[in-house]
């Protein structure tokens, strides 16, 4: 899935940027779809980061074949503490379905 590759990428880009004991999670995507690429053509994706605020980094991605722009689009991924986002996430598995 297209869709797929592109957000391991982003996040891939960001991690090596990242302290040990973090990573992101992905907050927002959009994603603009401008027209159809041929099978067999070549399609260039141009990842940016636009903008850092804190823990959120954002994305703007563009999509061109050998045409013309195919697609854009949005990914905004905020910076956690993997120890923390466990802990949370295993007290809300123990609310849900206890010990």
């Amino acid at each position: 899935d297209r869709h797929v590759k592109q957000t391991d990428i982003r996040n891939e880009l960001l991690q090596s940027h990242l302290d040990n004991g973090e990573n992101s999670v992905g907050t927002h995507i959009s994603v603009d779809h401008l027209g159809a690429t041929l099978e067999g053509d070549i399609v260039e994706v141009k990842v940016a980061v636009i903008n850092i605020d804190g823990r959120t980094v954002s994305f703007e991605a563009e999509v061109k074949d050998t045409l013309e722009v195919v697609g854009r689009g949005k990914h905004n991924r905020f910076i956690v503490d993997i120890n923390k986002t466990f802990e949370r996430l295993n007290a809300k598995h123990e609310k849900l379905f206890g010990k």
